[in-house]
């Protein structure tokens, strides 16, 4: 193993290295509220892309960020590669699947670094694709618990724009982010506590329909309704 020894912050460097540019959103990882990264090596392109920036961002010296949020920003890429911080951010994720794979609850492994990913379609094994097992885990999850979760399945998938049908994932699963810096140990146990209470009844969980759905960005704009319900 040739990085054995390096710190996250050289592998990262690695990593960029080898790149001719990266699209970077900041949100999640680089500590900041909103925002992200466009970065090129080619001048050429990066002058073909400046004015499409200006006119739909903000700026090139600010995208459209606050000052406040650019000095947040530079902070945060050091941050992000610290390793005491990534102790506590991978360690806390991990505490977590260690908490719903105590309770048989089937998850993605390894967990990652900045989430959880819940296997919807094994928790709701009576749940077709077409039910969106990992949409009615969600909804039902934040009516249990007050927990907000988001699917990664069938629904993100889209349509397929010559049959009109939707693709299917090769999995259901139910995300399970979990924001930087904002909640301890004890609310990654309220959060496996939710679901070992929907675990107990996940045969009562019915699927969802979709009641509107925009032809664009769907998995961000839809609403849903209970299948068998009024």
């Amino acid at each position: 193993m040739p990085w054995i020894g390096e710190t996250v912050a050289a592998i990262a460097r690695k990593f960029f290295d080898l790149a001719d540019g990266f699209l970077m959103s900041v949100k999640k990882d680089v500590l900041v509220n909103m925002g992200g990264l466009l970065a090129f090596r080619s001048r050429e392109l990066y002058l073909e892309l400046a004015p499409s920036l200006i006119a739909m961002e903000g700026y090139l010296t600010y995208g459209g960020l606050s000052g406040r949020d650019m000095a947040a920003l530079a902070v945060g890429l050091k941050e992000a590669v610290d390793p005491p911080h990534l102790s506590q951010r991978i360690g806390q994720v991990r505490y977590l699947a260690e908490l719903l794979q105590r309770e048989g609850i089937s998850l993605q492994k390894p967990p990652g670094g900045h989430g959880v990913f819940v296997d919807a379609g094994r928790f709701l094994p009576h749940l077709q694709p077409e039910d969106y097992p990992g949409v009615a885990l969600a909804a039902a999850l934040y009516l249990e618990a007050g927990v907000r979760g988001v699917e990664v399945g069938t629904f993100m998938m889209g349509r397929d724009p010559e049959t009109g049908k939707d693709r299917r994932a090769p999995a259901e699963f139910l995300r399970l982010a979990i924001p930087r810096r904002v909640y301890t140990d004890r609310h990654m146990e309220d959060v496996a506590e939710g679901l070992y209470r929907l675990k107990k009844k996940a045969s009562e969980i019915p699927g969802v329909k979709v009641m509107e759905e925009p032809p664009v960005l769907r998995h961000l704009l839809a609403s849903f309704v209970w299948k068998g319900r009024s």
